[in-house]
Formats: structure tokens, C-alpha cells, sequence
């Protein structure tokens, strides 16, 4: 689906403004530099002329002699001038990517209160991870059917603050795609738009999907991103016949065992993709196995295979763990398998932190090539503190150490401290395979 580029201008609004002022700025501080830059050239070739023709008064001289020097200097010095560079420069954006939201009851109620439901305390401290990218995406795995809300079905509340801390896309492929049936699918659709952001890999028809050709495509500053998601499966749900293209899977036994990957169904959507020429192609897949750091043959296959169809990014979702990353810079290629709990339970160990991946993307501004031009991280923490009337939070893990090792207001206590020392140390060895 053709993501409209004035449609995501609306909802960055407030951020692109900010960058436009700040463009401005800089641009009104050169011109300023310039200026300035252009008269001290000027006051000082005047100086040069007027200590020059007092030195030729100072020295006797014969008239002729006098006259033929003054004769040839010049009256002004014009300014150095440097040519004007015909080069464009080059065009770099972020995409910042979360794991898993798992829509449950112990997620929903932490929202809840006597007035009603409020989730913006929970993401406010990792705001800025997913604010300040050019553009955001999660897994939403669940649904917004209405109430009664709980596990599989989000008050909008809850949508509402994840669009408020900047995501603009939601992956809607997944294990609870069609938890609430076809008609909760079209839904939960209708409720992730209301909230102003765009779901990907689910659609509510098959009109719908031929429309979109089952992908999204959105433009920033002039990159074009393609986007498209795809499930392993449903909890082993199927899809009643004449429906099968309102989901993008990864397999043709997606209710069962895994084994055979639809490579007829990817590769189509990928050629549909390669039609309209992104200048990059996300992929965003939720796959492997649950609770579990193995890599299957199967995924590693359809790394391949997507890879080939000119996939640039994979980013993997549903094992609950942050698992490994790979980059080949010389290509921009990269693969994250999996990114951990965005926002879950966070009871089982090793699903209460997960990472906000940053990619970024450059488009040379003299060939015009595009690709991933480097990569990063920001290992974030579930402070799960629900017992004690607090709430849930998600608290960037660096800056959670930090304040606490600088005995600063508003510190965890010493047993998250540490769970979170321990938790920074397991990211990193995921993410490096170990």
C-alpha cells in the first residue's frame, strides 16, 4: 500500500518542523559567516591599499617613478570567490524498530486507573528512541476490538500512546492476527489508523491486499522505504478459504510444523515490491521459536531468499529475546532476528528487556545509491512495579545505570540495578551470537 508521503508529513509534523527550523538556522548562521567572511576580505584589501600608498608617499621617489606605481594598483581588491559546488549532499535518515508489544491483561491494566486508561508514563523515559527517527515501527501483537479489554483486545487508549511517543507503523503480522477472527482483523485495522499510524503485513480483504500488493511504501526526504511483514503463523489458527492473502506468511504449513517455506507467496510480493523501485525494502518477520536463541534452517532460507528479491533489512520479532544482529557494510545488508519484548508480562527471565534498533540510511547525493550505512542500539529495561502501585516502565538501561551509580533522585533500587547490569551484559552477547 502506497504509504502517502503528506500522510506521514502530518503525523511527523511537529518533528519535521523542528528539523526544517533548525535547517533554517544553520542555513541563516552560513549566510551570516559568508557576510562577515566577505567584509574582513574587503577592510582588509583596503588597508593593504592605504598602507601601500602610504609607504610609496613616505619614500621619495622620482614623479615617474611615483605616478607609474600609483598608476598600477588597483583602487579595490575584489574579494576571493570560491566556485560554487554543483554536488548534492548526501541524505541521511534513521529508522528506529521495537520488538514485541504482547497485548495481555497484566499490560493492559497497567494503564488503568479511576479515570480511565493512561499509557504514556510507560514509554515516556524511551520517547526519544523512537521520537527522534524519521520513522518508527513495533509488532503490535494483539487486537483493538473494543471491550471488554484484556489480553488479545487494546483499549485506544494504549494505541494513542504509542502514535504520542512517535511510531508510525505497526506490524500486524503475527500469532494474534486472527485471534479475534476476520472480523476482529478488520478492526483492530480500523482502530490502529483511528490512532494514526499504518498497519503492515494484515489486510482486511483480498481487494485490499491486491490494492496495496502487500506492502507499504513511504517516502522521506526523498528515499523511498518499502515495508512489508510477514508471520510464521497464527497459534495455529488457519484462514478460511478466499481469505488467505489477508495475512503475508512465511509458510504454507503456517498451522502446523514450519517446515515449508511459501516461497511462491514471498517471492511474489517481493516482485510487486522491485516494480516500484524503493530505494530500500524492509522486512519485517515474525518467526523462530519462542524462548528459544536457535536460528533455524528455515529462517536462514528465507533470509536468503529475501535477500535475493532485494530485501536490505530484515528485522525479526516473536522469540521474545533479544537475539543476533548481522551487517555486511559493504552491501548495507542486515539482519536482526530478533529484538526481544518491546513490552510484555516480562515475567519469564529474559523477556523484561529488549533493544530500540536505530538503522541508518544514506542516499548518496552524486550517484543517488541508497543503503544502510550503519547501526545501532538502545538496550532498553521493563521496571515492573505493579505490586507496589507503580506501574510498569520502560527505562533506557544506560541512563537507568547511570542514575542510579550517581546516586541521583528518581534511582532504581539496588536489586534492578543489578538485574539490569546483568540484563546490558546479556544484550550485547545475544546480539553478537554468544
Amino acid at each position: 500500500m502506497a504509504f502517502d508521503k503528506e500522510e506521514l508529513n502530518r503525523r511527523r509534523q511537529r518533528r519535521l518542523e523542528q528539523k526544517a527550523q533548525s535547517e533554517k538556522q544553520r542555513k541563516k548562521e552560513t549566510f551570516v559567516l559568508i557576510g562577515v567572511a566577505v567584509f574582513l576580505v574587503i577592510a582588509i584589501a583596503c588597508v593593504l591599499v592605504f598602507l601601500l600608498r602610504s609607504t610609496s608617499t613616505q619614500q621619495p621617489k622620482p614623479p615617474e617613478t611615483t605616478q607609474a606605481v600609483q598608476t598600477q594598483l588597483p583602487t579595490t581588491v575584489p574579494p576571493t570567490t570560491v566556485p560554487p559546488t554543483t554536488q548534492s549532499p548526501d541524505t541521511v535518515i534513521h529508522l528506529a524498530a521495537g520488538g514485541d508489544l504482547n497485548v495481555t491483561d497484566k499490560v493492559v491494566s497497567a494503564g488503568a486507573s479511576d479515570m480511565g486508561y493512561d499509557y504514556s508514563k510507560i514509554f515516556l523515559d524511551v520517547l526519544p528512541t523512537l521520537a527522534e527517527a524519521d520513522v518508527s515501527v513495533l509488532n503490535f501483537e494483539g487486537g483493538a476490538v473494543g471491550t471488554p479489554y484484556g489480553k488479545d483486545s487494546a483499549p485506544p487508549q494504549l494505541l494513542k500512546a504509542l502514535k504520542n511517543a512517535g511510531v508510525d507503523l505497526l506490524q500486524t503480522a503475527n500469532s494474534k492476527s486472527v485471534a479475534n477472527g476476520l472480523l476482529g482483523l478488520t478492526a483492530t485495522l480500523d482502530a490502529v489508523r483511528e490512532a494514526g499510524m499504518e498497519p503492515v503485513g494484515t489486510f482486511a480483504s483480498k481487494e485490499e491486499f491486491r490494492k496495496a500488493g502487500g506492502f507499504t511504501m513511504l517516502e522521506i526526504q526523498g528515499i523511498r522505504i518499502a515495508v512489508v511483514a510477514f508471520t510464521k503463523g497464527m497459534d495455529g489458527r488457519g484462514i478460511p478459504q478466499g481469505s488467505e492473502d489477508c495475512v503475508n506468511l512465511l509458510y504454507t504449513d503456517y498451522n502446523s510444523t514450519y517446515q515449508k517455506v511459501d516461497e511462491e507467496g514471498i517471492t511474489a510480493v517481493l516482485k510487486k515490491v522491485a516494480k516500484e523501485r524503493p530505494d530500500i525494502t524492509v522486512a519485517l518477520l515474525h518467526w523462530g521459536s519462542e524462548y528459544n536463541n536457535t536460528i533455524s534452517s528455515t529462517q536462514k532460507k528465507i533470509c536468503n531468499l529475501m535477500q535475493e528479491q532485494g530485501v536490505d533489512a530484515i528485522i525479526g520479532t516473536h522469540s521474545h529475546y533479544v537475539q543476533q544482529m548481522t551487517f555486511d557494510r559493504q552491501t548495507g545488508r542486515f539482519v536482526a532476528y530478533s529484538l526481544g519484548d518491546f513490552l510484555s508480562d516480562g515475567t519469564q527471565a529474559g523477556t523484561n528487556y529488549s533493544v530500540v534498533l536505530d538503522l541508518e540510511i544514506t542516499k548518496d547525493g552524486v550517484t543517488g545509491e541508497t543503503k544502510i550505512t550503519n547501526y545501532s542500539w538502545t538496550p532498553i529495561y521493563l521496571l515492573d512495579e505493579t505490586e507496589a502501585g507503580g506501574g510498569m516502565r520502560l527505562l533506557r538501561l544506560n541512563n537507568a545505570i547511570e542514575t542510579y551509580e550517581n546516586e541521583a533522585v528518581g534511582s532504581v533500587e539496588e536489586s534492578d540495578y543489578l538485574a539490569m547490569k546483568a540484563a546490558l551484559e546479556r544484550i550485547e552477547a545475544r546480539i553478537k551470537g554468544s
